[in-house]
Parts: structure tokens; C-alpha cells; sequence
């Protein structure tokens, strides 16, 4: 249950099934939360990025655009936490989800406990990173924007998503440590680690190449082969 003096976040429920969109609502809404529908991925994008959502459950399999192609085009313009929903739940499927910047994957059928589990740890994430605190003095190149969980180089930002953030922070905090996969997959993606499951490899992959793009210089994150991988400082 949602604590009684914490404001119910607003979720946005893009789903084209009428009776397992109104079942995620009336779960929702019972234990707290603010609930808006739309069934159309074009509607969806559009609300999705005007909107002050807190989180954001997408179907994949839509009508007008698809859930990762809305996804990519919200992540040019927002950082909001998604978490997408599909009856593809295949490897290839995830990764592609991930890729596009996803937080989360649903894969259907689902029980509404589940549902209900991941949204609290999704935007249970987000409230304890934005309170964790400043972060000034983390790394001599890098701002951070708390409020869109996102870093800067020069003015430039670097678009991060929820996750590529979560690593960010926890690699900062521990330069020259090797993390394992498995400790990751806790830490960040709060879930078992499996030999299979790529979609670490893939946040870490993007968040190597945002910051190149950026031009950061301060630090490298490296792979550590048959362990995990390691942030080491330039120079450290």
C-alpha cells in the first residue's frame, strides 16, 4: 500500500486491450495511484511527453506507432521511468526494449501483483535516488540534474535513461572497485542475474557511448572479463 503522506504518482497506461487496460487501472488506482489510459501509440507518445507523468506502462504492439518506436521518440525529449508490456518475451525482444531505454519489461500474461511489485520498485527507485541527495563533487566533469536524472558535460547533456543513471552514480561512487554482474543486476536492475540475460551489457553499452559523445575524459568503464566491470578514474 502506498504510505498515506506520499503524493500518489500519476502513471500513464498505453494498452489497445480495453479490458486489460481498465484491469491495470482499477488495481492502480486502488492502492493509491493517479491512472490515465489512451490505447493508440501516437496518443500515447504524445501525452507521454507533455504530460507530468511519474511512470509510464507501454504496450509494444500498438496502433499508429509501436511501443519502441513511442519509446525512442520519448527518450529524445524525456527521461520519464517506462516500463513496457508485451506478449514478446523473447531474448531479442528485451534487449530491444532495453535498448530503447526501458527501465522495465513486463512480458504477458502477468498477474496484477506483479504489476503492481514493479511499479512500486520502479518509482520506489526514482524517490530514493532524487533523494539521495547532491551530487556535486562526484566527478570533477560531470553535472548532474537531479530532477531529470540525467548529466551534463559543458552544457550538453548526456540523455540518459533511468538505469544508464543508476549505473552512472553507483560506478562513481566506487571507482577503481570491480562490480559483478550479479551485483549489478541487484543493485541497479533489482533482479537475479542470469548468464542469459543480456540487457546489462546493453545499459552499459549505451551509457559508454553517451558519454563518449559527450566528450568525457575523467574516467573509463571497462569490462572485466568473466567478473564484471570496473570505473577507473583517468590518472587513479
Amino acid at each position: 500500500m502506498l504510505s498515506a503522506h506520499v503524493p500518489s504518482a500519476r502513471i500513464l497506461v498505453v494498452e489497445d486491450d480495453p479490458l486489460l487496460a481498465s484491469h491495470v487501472q482499477q488495481q492502480l488506482c486502488a492502492v493509491g495511484y493517479q491512472v490515465c489510459l489512451c490505447q493508440d501509440g501516437n496518443e500515447g507518445l504524445q501525452r507521454a511527453s507533455t504530460g507530468d507523468f511519474d511512470l509510464v506502462l507501454l504496450d509494444i504492439l500498438l496502433p499508429g506507432i509501436t511501443g519502441l518506436q513511442a519509446l525512442q521518440r520519448l527518450r529524445e525529449q524525456r527521461s520519464v521511468p517506462v516500463i513496457l508490456m508485451s506478449a514478446l518475451g523473447g531474448e531479442q525482444d528485451r534487449i530491444a526494449g532495453f535498448s530503447q531505454g526501458a527501465d522495465d519489461y513486463l512480458p504477458k500474461p502477468f498477474s496484477m501483483d506483479e504489476v503492481k511489485v514493479r511499479v512500486a520498485a520502479v518509482l520506489r527507485r526514482v524517490a530514493y535516488e532524487r533523494r539521495e541527495g547532491q551530487q556535486v563533487g562526484l566527478d570533477p566533469q560531470l553535472q548532474f540534474d537531479e530532477a531529470r536524472m540525467d548529466v551534463s558535460l559543458q552544457g550538453q547533456q548526456a540523455e540518459l535513461t533511468q538505469t544508464e543513471f543508476r549505473l552512472l552514480e553507483l560506478f562513481l561512487r566506487h571507482p577503481q572497485a570491480v562490480m559483478s554482474k550479479a551485483f549489478l543486476y541487484q543493485q541497479v536492475l533489482r533482479r537475479a542475474y542470469s548468464r542469459h540475460d543480456r540487457s546489462l551489457d546493453m545499459h552499459v553499452s549505451h551509457l559508454r557511448r553517451k558519454l563518449q559523445a559527450l566528450g568525457y575524459s575523467a574516467g573509463r568503464l571497462e569490462t572485466v572479463w568473466d567478473k564484471g566491470y570496473v570505473f577507473t578514474r583517468e590518472g587513479g
